[in-house]
């Protein structure tokens, strides 16, 4: 008697499948198949590792900056890796892009020894935060997803931290979007580049590979207003689980509607930590700008020449000429937030006063001699920031106005030094922000955009 033996890949060796659908705007789940199954997310985990991580520099306990030693523990993890060498030092910023882009197990556990001090106790961040997000069928056991006892999560859970990555933290997004990027000792390349250059809109998330789990992925995209989200647990290979995802992601963008009002989800809300009992955390905050006010030109103590309080005071009646605050309120011509999106109530205006009148002190003394000095008459506050970004048009001036100032309160941190400027059209009245770098044009229009507000940069000239 003759045996035939068939020898199966191991990547033919089917892992539990399950998968969700998700409409970023709303959270609302479109499909789901096994979706509370718990499963081994591979290095999906390290979703959750970059998500404390932008967390902890937006509350100052670290910086991108931070120079990072790594430990023999860290350095010794299997690949996927960077390469890092015990005892190296080496940015954290570099480290956040080798995990979100590579998928580097190293710099995973080199960034949970920097923020926490151990991998136990990151992990245990890591379990309180999942809790705090509402991913209640997830236990991690170590920031970089390589196959523990009890490291488990679910589709459901994987998508919900997907939308979280994209709603609490939308500058550091564009990360998941990069094929490759510069990740200090070397360019890697990204583990999901092939969704990325293939499928229209897709930016982001993460894939995630074990012998245990799968090929695994959580992945993002945008076409239009509408942005989808599909996860993929236990695909039997990159190239099925990339299909499969693109056919979800499809079936989302069929299944969800044009117009939706956008939901963002809640930031995180902290129980106390058992284990921090008496500890004291002192967050550090470095000051990025002064909150006192420019001086004015001239020496200090100071005050300006005649001419130019005069070009001052034009100029500030000129500028109350053009705002009509009590011209009725009518619709926008082109309404540029998301439709249903919340907006900040408009404050009531003052009564503008009858007259502005400019102190000036007394004339100084005729100069003996020629000093060479020019008189300025009309003073630039541009600073060479000379973009600008624009958030509609409206029917009247008052209610672009009203929407600047809506827009204003909304983004303090971007457009706290910008300036508000309405320009008529023959079409309606346009409301801009001027005054901006072409950086800040491009983040203030990124995050206003993740808070479901459209805006567009306009360059100089």
């Amino acid at each position: 008697m003759f045996f035939t033996c068939v020898w199966l890949p191991l990547t033919a060796m089917a892992a539990p499948y399950a998968a969700m659908v998700m409409d970023a705007r709303s959270g609302e789940v479109l499909h789901s198949r096994n979706a509370d199954t718990r499963l081994h997310p591979a290095s999906l985990t390290k979703m959750m590792t970059l998500y404390i991580a932008f967390e902890a520099v937006e509350r100052g306990e670290i910086s991108m900056d931070t120079m990072v030693t790594i430990s023999k523990r860290a350095a010794s993890e299997p690949p996927s890796k960077l390469g890092l060498k015990s005892g190296q030092r080496i940015k954290l910023r570099h480290l956040v892009r080798a995990a979100a882009v590579k998928s580097a197990n190293d710099a995973a556990t080199a960034i949970a020894e920097a923020i926490e001090g151990s991998e136990a106790a990151f992990a245990r961040r890591m379990n309180r935060t999942a809790k705090a997000l509402g991913m209640t069928r997830t236990t991690f056991k170590n920031a970089h997803g390589l196959t523990e006892k009890g490291h488990l999560s679910t589709a459901r859970d994987m998508t919900l931290l997907g939308r979280h990555l994209f709603f609490d933290y939308p500058d550091y997004y564009n990360l998941f979007s990069r094929k490759t990027t510069d990740a200090g000792i070397k360019d890697v390349a990204n583990t999901n580049r092939r969704l990325l250059g293939s499928y229209r809109g897709a930016d982001g998330i993460k894939t995630g590979y074990t012998r245990a789990a799968g090929f695994n992925l959580v992945a993002s995209a945008r076409r239009g207003q509408e942005r989808i989200i599909a996860t993929v647990f236990g695909g039997r290979s990159s190239a099925t689980r990339n299909a499969k995802v693109a056919e979800l992601l499809d079936m989302g963008f069929k299944r969800a509607p044009t117009r939706v009002a956008v939901r963002k989800p809640s930031r995180p809300v902290y129980a106390p930590d058992p284990g921090s009992a008496g500890k004291t955390i002192r967050i550090v905050r470095a000051v990025e700008k002064s909150l006192r006010p420019a001086p004015r030109p001239g020496s200090a103590g100071d005050t300006p020449d005649d001419d130019v309080l005069v070009a001052m005071q034009a100029g500030i009646q000129e500028t109350l000429a053009l705002i009509d605050l009590d011209a009725p309120v009518k619709a926008p011509l082109i309404a540029l937030n998301a439709p249903g999106a919340p907006l900040i109530s408009p404050l009531k205006p003052r009564p503008r006063p009858a007259e502005i009148v400019v102190a000036a002190r007394a004339p100084a003394p005729t100069p003996t001699s020629d000093t060479g000095l020019e008189i300025v008459t009309r003073m630039s506050t541009s600073g060479g920031h000379h973009w600008a970004i624009t958030v509609g048009e409206y029917r009247s001036r008052h209610e672009a106005e009203k929407m600047l100032l809506q827009t204003a309160l909304l983004e303090l941190e971007t457009l706290d030094e910008a300036l508000r400027k309405v320009v008529e059209r023959r079409t309606g009245f346009q409301a801009n922000f001027v005054g901006l770098s072409e950086g800040d044009a491009d983040l203030a229009c990124r995050r206003l955009v993740a808070r479901g507000v459209e805006c567009a940069p306009l360059g100089p000239g």
